[in-house]
């Protein structure tokens, strides 16, 4: 991991990738939508996370912009670098108690609904008060390199990605436009496939990352020293420490990693998750592979959450077909739960907080899930058109570390910014020209990446006035479609995966 005074260096060269930016050109791209245009269409619970009985709002919903990032030379002590307190009003997150204390009946009946004494009991969940607070005043000013959320893909194409049989790969793809005034993140290594690739992921050490494609192949890969990198860099192939063909019998469209690092699933179109135990000593998978066959449609992303009063893994898995979501408890191999609600294809899950998450869906909603209560807790409806006001199929979400902004990405190129705590929407805007199929805070959620269909990755600064325009980059491109952006667990680079055949890991120069 990065030293503070190497953090400390990177943000502020991140910081300049945004200097003398214009808004030119985006004012036509970029709307408040009222929070009124949010469509609540399920009974609130006042005692869930999303609710936590929370006060209406209506003020500025300002981030104070850093006058700089802090020196380096005089650098806060240890204790002072968790995360900022960007929509966090009350404690940090990781010094809270962890709220997914589950009661131990939840597996008693396998794919059963609700019991009737347990939709009853309240004294069995988290007696947690959560804050009632909304994302006013708020402040970036610090960074945690800890963080939650699901590592599972935001791919969400039902149809298969067609390749652009002119597109070339590697020496062949187009650099984003130069600036001479700007830092610029460069492309260390990629990895090179015959087919198009769908998602990658790091593992929560930072030490490896695995890569699945198309070609149904399964590849785990070492992270390289990025420390000697320079502006001249010459790309490489990876080490390539793991290797399995016909991993799955159609393509790998998602996988994810436990927090701790000692599972891995992946997702495919062949119906069928695989659960795997994974050593990070050796990098190698190892013992019996269980392969769960509950979905009747293609598997398009997978997350884990923590188990803590039984000490044990929990799988959430979504896709087509039935359009159900499951959950898994890894322990047993065993689906005990299927939850119903979306209209159309699951294309994108994200969890935080041990007992929550959010799906995203082909029939326009985002849904809120919590597992304490064994069910949905909130739907809202992105709008991205306000004058039809309509919304558009969710390809892409994500939530803030802190459980209280939550980003969507949709077809028609439009992100959404959503106060979870204050139900109302902040703003839309387009920082692509097509799709979005990926979204990612950074480590400290100063920054935003997401990943399109317009063969571009591209980064907004979130700092400052949430309602006003935000400044956004294009930091890398391939040429083809990307699918998926991943940040590293702990520094500035990330991995892109593209329709071009290529995985590619994107990283900043030190100073």
């Amino acid at each position: 991991p990065e030293t503070r005074l190497e953090m400390a260096a990177a943000v502020k060269r991140l910081d300049a990738l945004f200097r003398d930016l214009k808004f030119e050109g985006n004012e036509s791209r970029r709307y408040s939508v009222p929070a009124e245009i949010i469509e609540v269409t399920h009974t609130v619970d006042k005692k869930c996370d999303v609710h936590g009985g929370r006060r209406g709002s209506s003020g500025s919903v300002t981030v104070h912009r850093r006058g700089s990032v802090p020196s380096v030379d005089v650098m806060p002590p240890a204790a002072s670098l968790r995360r900022r307190d960007s929509l966090v009003l009350g404690a940090p997150v990781h010094t809270m108690t962890h709220p997914s204390s589950f009661p131990s009946t939840l597996r008693r009946d396998s794919l059963s609904p609700v019991p009737p004494h347990l939709s009853q009991r309240r004294d069995s969940l988290s007696k947690r008060r959560f804050s009632t607070d909304s994302l006013e005043g708020l402040r970036r000013n610090s960074w945690d390199p800890s963080r939650r959320g699901s590592s599972g893909s935001s791919v969400g194409c039902e149809d298969p990605i067609w390749e652009d049989p002119t597109a070339k790969t590697k020496a062949g793809r187009p650099a984003p436009e130069p600036n001479e005034n700007r830092p610029r993140f460069i492309a260390v290594t990629t990895l090179e496939d015959v087919q198009a690739v769908r998602c990658a992921e790091f593992h929560p050490n930072g030490n490896i990352y695995a890569v699945g494609s198309n070609s149904k192949t399964l590849r785990i890969c070492a992270y390289p020293k990025l420390s000697d990198l320079r502006e001249d860099h010459s790309t490489f192939q990876p080490t390539v420490l793991f290797k399995r063909t016909r991993h799955h019998k159609g393509s790998i469209y998602c996988m994810a990693w436990t927090p701790v690092g000692d599972l891995m699933a992946t997702g495919s179109n062949d119906k069928t998750v695989k659960l795997m135990r994974f050593n990070p000593d050796t990098s190698n998978l190892e013992g019996q592979e269980i392969e769960l066959t509950m979905h009747d449609g293609t598997v398009r992303d997978v997350c884990f959450l923590e188990d803590s009063s039984n000490k044990s893994s929990l799988l959430i898995s979504g896709g087509a077909g039935d359009c159900k979501i499951y959950v898994t408890d890894c322990a047993t191999g065993q689906a005990y739960q299927a939850l119903s609600g979306h209209a159309g294809h699951v294309l994108s899950l994200y969890n935080w907080g041990g007992a929550m998450f959010v799906s995203g869906s082909h029939d326009r909603t985002v849904r809120f899930w919590d597992l304490r209560t064994r069910g949905c807790v909130n739907v809202v409806t992105p709008i991205t058109n306000p004058q039809s006001r309509q919304g558009n199929p969710v390809a892409a979400i994500c939530v803030d570390p802190s459980g209280r902004l939550l980003v969507s990405g949709h077809e028609d190129s439009a992100c959404v910014l959503y106060d979870i705590r204050g139900g109302r929407s902040l703003q839309c805007f387009k920082p692509h020209t097509s799709d979005v199929r990926s979204i990612r805070f950074s480590p400290s959620a100063f920054y935003l990446l997401t990943a399109g269909y317009d063969n571009k990755l591209v980064l907004t600064d979130l700092q400052g006035d949430l309602t006003t325009p935000l400044p956004s980059v294009v930091v890398a491109q391939h040429s083809d479609k990307v699918i998926s952006g991943r940040w590293h667990p702990t520094e500035f680079s990330f991995l892109s995966t593209s329709a071009d055949k290529t995985a590619t890991l994107w990283a900043l120069p030190p100073l």
